[in-house]
């Protein structure tokens, strides 16, 4: 079974891996580039397919966001995804941030997003209070997102 390669994204102080959704034919290499890129937590947005404890045995955080394939992700799945952001790159900059989905990789394909994540997106404000925003700006971590 082919492995597609990880892409990995840098905006400032931030690393993310995108990667490909493992399976036990593909868990041994889907480890070690974990382990390559220097990824502190995992993000899995689709139901599980993998015993996380495998990854955790590497001092990788596991976390589980899931929301529903081809659709935009519920406001309690950004809030969870911002916050992780926040402290992750505000305790360590420069760390990595792996996620995944079940279709992973596939998503770089051109016409990958649907209609209702392109609106999402067009459409999305911060549901942040002042105080939060200007406490965000005042410290050292810039989400791409806000």
């Amino acid at each position: 079974m082919n492995h597609a390669a990880p892409v990995e994204i840098c905006y400032e102080n931030m690393r993310f891996l995108i990667t490909s959704n493992p399976n036990s034919a593909t868990m041994q290499k889907f480890t070690e580039e974990l382990k390559t890129y220097g990824v502190k937590t995992l993000v899995r947005v689709c139901e599980a397919t993998y015993d996380k404890v495998i990854v955790e045995q590497l001092g990788i955080r596991v976390l589980d966001l899931p929301y529903d394939d081809g659709a935009p992700p519920p406001n309690e799945v950004v809030y969870n995804w911002l916050e992780l952001l926040k402290s992750r790159f505000q305790e360590e900059p420069g760390s990595c941030v792996a996620v995944h989905c079940v279709s992973g990789l596939g998503r770089k394909r051109r016409g990958a997003f649907n209609t209702k994540q392109l609106l999402f997106l067009e459409n999305y404000e911060p549901k942040t209070s002042a105080r939060t925003k200007s406490r965000f700006r005042e410290s050292k971590v810039h989400c791409c997102v806000q």
